[in-house]
């Protein structure tokens, strides 16, 4: 899938609707070995528990982006090497985290896109907390299980309409 952010934005520039959202410019940094990713969004609400990230990407991601609502917390790492690689293996696209990750070398050298807020040594207590599967909200922006994510050099685009239905989908 080729696609450009700026492109859709483009398209889309007259919409006022909320069908196509932006995340704010500069909000996080790539991790991933993979620098541009799209698909369909499947979410997570968490808060320093990653038991419901690790849930996720154990599971078969058939090219769905994860949205991870860390609630912006830098005080724990929700994505590590081995999550990154079990997302790779599973078939997930990308994984955007409002929140922090860990094992840098390990998350560049797994060909999945990762997004987040910066990185973190100390690794989550996992409780079992946290809901997914639920509308979220990432740097201020709603994003809801179904929604398609773009990501790529220029920014984090989120379309409430799957390529076949957006006038401006990739090709």
């Amino acid at each position: 899938m080729t696609f450009s952010t700026c492109d859709l934005c483009d398209a889309h520039k007259a919409d006022d609707s909320g069908a196509l959202r932006v995340l704010p410019g500069g909000a996080l940094a790539s991790f991933g070995g993979l620098a541009r990713f799209a698909g369909p969004v499947a979410t997570v609400l968490c808060l320093d528990d990653n038991s419901r990230v690790k849930e996720a990407v154990e599971s078969p991601g058939q090219g769905r982006v994860l949205v991870v609502d860390g609630g912006g917390s830098r005080r724990r790492a929700l994505l590590g090497g081995n999550l990154a690689a079990a997302a790779a293996r599973n078939g997930w696209a990308g994984i955007v985290i409002d929140g922090c990750v860990r094992d840098v070398a390990e998350l560049a050298a797994a060909q999945v896109g990762i997004l987040a807020l910066a990185a973190m040594p100390l690794p989550t207590d996992r409780k079992g907390q946290g809901l997914a599967d639920v509308a979220v909200r990432v740097r201020g922006v709603d994003v809801r299980p179904g929604d398609w994510l773009y990501a790529d050099a220029d920014g984090v685009v989120i379309s409430a309409a799957a390529p076949a239905d957006d006038p401006a989908r990739p090709r």
